[in-house]
């Protein structure tokens, strides 16, 4: 069988190989250097090497940072502690800044509730929701002159991180650069000096001293993008598969982030190359950089400058960013867009040999800069414990991750094979499948639940007219799932069954550009949210705002707020209205 033979020739060894000489040979692939610039070689080189033929380095302008070791001390000792600047932080020139350190948890919201930090530094842990750059700017928001974040891990952790903290996706617009840049220092300190200092000032007040050392500017970078094109006898030849993942790193060898994503679509390029004949869609793979020191700007240049071929023909992206991690052999984190669940877990649960599987729903976090697009994205990477990730602070990506610590021996090769698999598994059946296996009912069941979680705020906005919108969707996916799963089960290769899965085929792209945006975006399809942004967390996140409303009385703030929530309900009637009419139409037009 072809997806047998697919999978048999897939070889971590040879994946193994990729990372050993990236790590050893091109370490710190910053973004903006030489060596950013000699990865983006590598991957070409390795894609030629292999049969791509089409293989080239794109060289674009972007906004990085080169951020340096950082001064920190307690004031009243002088005692000095070892701290990075982040990068993107602002500078203070040699006299620093000297503060109060409050610790403000994860650095969320709710988190400064009773708490005033004007005028102060805050203390925050590292781990995500938010993220750093989310963090950054509430921080901002909240009357911080700095802020000072301590890695994650165990409490005797001496690992110093790194990291960004540019809230602005990719390269910044006039309004952007103006807007969404970073506005204080910030540094990163190891957990085991992190928590001394939180608890010295549970007892007293504590003040700090902080130079940040940077330095921020516009550089050229580069992406490597490598194709392997269908038959062009195919019926769907100009559609393909995108498969991502960024190419630059912090210093050190960066094993897990990210030479050892980009070895898997070194490999799956290989694979899906030797088998291409069979191919009904194409695969694009896409090296991006700027990912850790410009906020994905390399995959957001690619979705601005491919645009209109992305939104006929992308059917998905498949995201690979740290697979394999040692340790994280017990359940298989999963995130994907809701249409592609279905596909996503079952194809997935054909390898993982008795582990489990934890399921999410994707957000924009890593390279994920297609949702305004509408692509559906998917990834899986290993996941820790419950116990584990309590006992390192949540540390998700092992607790290396982002420090000179991510070396070679931070990978499971075992599992590696079995990630390969998987990977390998869920491209083949995108490329070759009659009728895609994306299914519209899961999406119309998370949108109808977000919206009965806000049913009762939603009453001042009209919030039922919505809900009225998404029973109706709700029952025509319903009708079109069936009708799809039907004629890939009938599927013969006659030219009338061939016309009526390009149909389908279209429909389920159109609507993913409809609902992925609405379900995923604050900002909308043209632009991008920044990084880590709250709201963008939730599912519909244009009336994340609903039950702030609720809260507020009669007079201007509230009819400035309804004024906008009501607009953005509009927004989601006529998308789900929109994605109903599609689901008709193409339903009379396949008939019986």
């Amino acid at each position: 069988m072809p997806k047998d033979s697919v999978i048999g020739a897939i070889s971590s060894e040879r994946a193994r190989k990729h990372v050993e000489v990236i790590c050893k040979t091109i370490p710190h692939r910053a973004a903006g250097a030489e060596n950013g610039k000699r990865m983006a070689e590598y991957s070409r080189d390795a894609l030629l090497a292999d049969g791509i033929a089409d293989a080239t380095i794109f060289d674009l302008p972007a906004v990085v940072s080169f951020p340096e070791p950082a001064g920190f001390k307690v004031t009243a000792t002088g005692e000095d502690i070892p701290a990075n600047t982040l990068g993107h932080s602002t500078e203070t020139g040699p006299e620093g800044i000297t503060g109060e350190l409050v610790y403000v948890g994860s650095g969320a919201f709710e988190d400064y509730e009773g708490l005033d930090v004007t005028g102060k530094i805050i203390l925050t842990e590292l781990s995500y929701a938010p993220g750093r750059h989310e963090k950054q700017r509430i921080a901002a928001l909240k009357g911080a002159i700095g802020a000072v974040m301590m890695n994650w891990g165990g409490p005797e952790n001496p690992a110093v991180p790194m990291g960004s903290v540019k809230p602005n996706w990719g390269s910044p617009t006039p309004e952007g650069m103006r807007d969404e840049m970073p506005t204080i220092p910030c540094i990163g300190i190891a957990r085991v000096d992190g928590l001394r200092l939180k608890a010295e000032g549970e007892k007293a007040p504590v003040e700090i001293w902080m130079r940040p050392v940077v330095e921020n500017g516009w550089r050229p970078v580069q992406i490597t993008v490598g194709e392997v094109a269908a038959p062009e006898t195919s019926p769907e030849a100009e559609d393909f598969v995108l498969i991502g993942g960024h190419q630059d790193s912090w210093p050190g060898e960066a094993a897990t982030d990210n030479a050892a994503g980009n070895a898997c679509m070194l490999e799956l390029a290989r694979v899906m190359n030797e088998n291409r004949d069979q191919l009904r869609r194409g695969v694009v793979c896409g090296f991006w950089t700027a990912h850790e020191t410009g906020t994905m700007a390399g995959s957001a240049w690619y979705a601005d400058h491919e645009w209109a071929r992305l939104r006929d023909h992308a059917v998905a992206y498949l995201q690979i960013d740290q697979p394999a991690c040692v340790g994280t052999d017990t359940l298989w984190a999963a995130g994907s867009n809701a249409e592609l669940k279905t596909f996503h877990e079952s194809v997935a649960a054909e390898h993982l040999e008795g582990r489990g599987q934890l399921w999410h729903r994707a957000a924009k976090h890593g390279d994920s800069s297609f949702f305004g697009l509408g692509i559906p994205a998917f990834a899986g990477n290993g996941s820790f414990t419950e116990d584990e990730l309590k006992a390192t602070a949540l540390a998700t990506l092992g607790w290396w991750h982002h420090s000179t610590e991510n070396t070679l021996d931070k990978l499971d090769w075992d599992w590696m094979q079995t990630h390969l698999e998987i990977y390998a598994a869920w491209v083949w059946e995108l490329c070759t499948a009659p009728v895609l296996p994306f299914t519209f009912t899961p999406v119309a069941g998370q949108v109808s639940e977000r919206l009965e979680e806000l049913s009762a705020p939603g009453k001042l906005i009209g919030l039922d007219a919505a809900e009225a919108a998404a029973a109706r969707f709700a029952e025509a996916a319903a009708a079109f799932d069936a009708r799809a799963k039907a004629a890939a089960e009938a599927f013969d290769g006659s030219d009338a069954a061939e016309a009526m899965a390009k149909r389908i085929n279209t429909c389920m792209k159109r609507l993913s550009r409809i609902l992925v945006p609405l379900q995923s975006t604050s900002v909308g399809k043209y632009g991008h949210d920044t990084y880590g942004y709250t709201p963008q967390g939730s599912m519909i996140p244009i009336l994340y705002d609903l039950p702030e409303l609720a809260t507020l009385e009669e007079g201007e703030d509230f009819w400035m707020l309804r004024t906008k929530l009501v607009r953005n309900r509009n927004k989601v009637i006529d998308g789900l209205d929109e994605a109903t009419t599609l689901i008709a139409d193409t339903l009379e037009m396949i008939g019986d």
